[in-house]
């Protein structure tokens, strides 16, 4: 329990976060879910004109918010199995006695600082010159050209740059994770008899399901919610093969000017990222042992 001095420096360390999520987040939200009603080109001067769940009904039948629903699913279910199978490999190689692990750790969490607009240019050099370069020089052209003008590879490089991006972020949680567990657990699996793979999958991965839960929640919404990494590397193209929810969305607002079909989208948007992920909470808390 709080005495009512630690009641008085919480309330006064959390009333201005408070004060701030409140104007920034859900206040704007909400205002939000009222222009998602409303036929408005954004102008301030222009009249607003009430349609009612005109705009909800409309985007079903919208052929590229379906393709781009398509696009953020298939992206996010390579990504996702990418970004987690790398990061928990990364995370139990520099669990080990390796000599270099802490500058591996650090080398390989670098990525994650770097900004997703200023990552996605330096993966634009990297997949436009530095592939055909190489291609010319190697003579494996059908492998080593830009990925980025071809619609069949786009997305692909997309989920390449999350990857790399992501992967040693999520390292880090699993690392959390593997030094979580109690020596004398992997010692008696080890007096038991248990060799390398069935410590890891029957006693590891079972006490390091929070980690899963975490990992897979902020994989699972980071991929839904991709835009910069999105917007600086393709800009949705080519063809808008790689348009994602996020950017179908800033598209429709700030190139079509459609401001109450584009909060409707993105209203739909949230209720679909809300309802994965507290789905996916939900399956993997139940499978998280608890030690007693």
């Amino acid at each position: 329990m709080f005495k009512k001095q630690d009641k008085g420096w919480y309330i006064l360390f959390t009333a201005p976060l408070i004060f701030i999520f409140t104007t920034v987040v859900i206040i704007p939200f909400f205002i939000g879910i009222g222009y998602s009603f409303f036929s408005w080109d954004g102008l301030p001067l222009n009249p607003k004109v009430f349609v009612g769940m005109e705009n909800y009904v409309k985007l079903f039948s919208d052929g590229r918010f379906l393709s781009s629903a398509i696009h953020t699913t298939l992206f996010t279910f390579l990504a996702i199995l990418l970004i987690n199978l790398l990061g928990l490999i990364f995370a139990l190689v520099v669990t080990t006695k390796l000599k270099v692990r802490n500058a591996a750790r650090a080398m390989l969490f670098m990525p994650y600082l770097i900004g997703g607009l200023i990552l996605g240019y330096i993966w634009k050099f990297i997949f436009g010159d530095a592939f055909s370069s190489i291609g010319e020089q190697i003579g494996l052209t059908s492998v080593f050209f830009n990925w980025l003008l071809d619609s069949r590879f786009a997305l692909y490089a997309l989920v390449i740059v999350a990857t790399w991006q992501m992967a040693g972020y999520i390292m880090i949680i699993y690392i959390t994770g593997i030094q979580g567990i109690p020596e004398d657990v992997i010692e008696a699996a080890h007096v038991d008899g248990a060799n390398l793979w069935v410590t890891l999958f029957r006693v590891k991965f079972p006490l390091m399901m929070p980690s899963f839960t975490i990992s897979l929640f902020m994989t699972l919404s980071n991929c839904f919610k991709v835009f910069d990494v999105n917007f600086s590397l393709t800009g949705g193209g080519p063809n808008n093969a790689t348009e994602m929810f996020a950017m179908n969305i800033y598209n429709e607002i700030f190139q079509l000017n459609n401001y109450g079909y584009g909060q409707a989208k993105a209203i739909v948007f949230f209720i679909v990222v809300a309802a994965v992920t507290l789905y996916q909470v939900s399956i993997t808390k139940k499978r998280e042992v608890v030690m007693v």
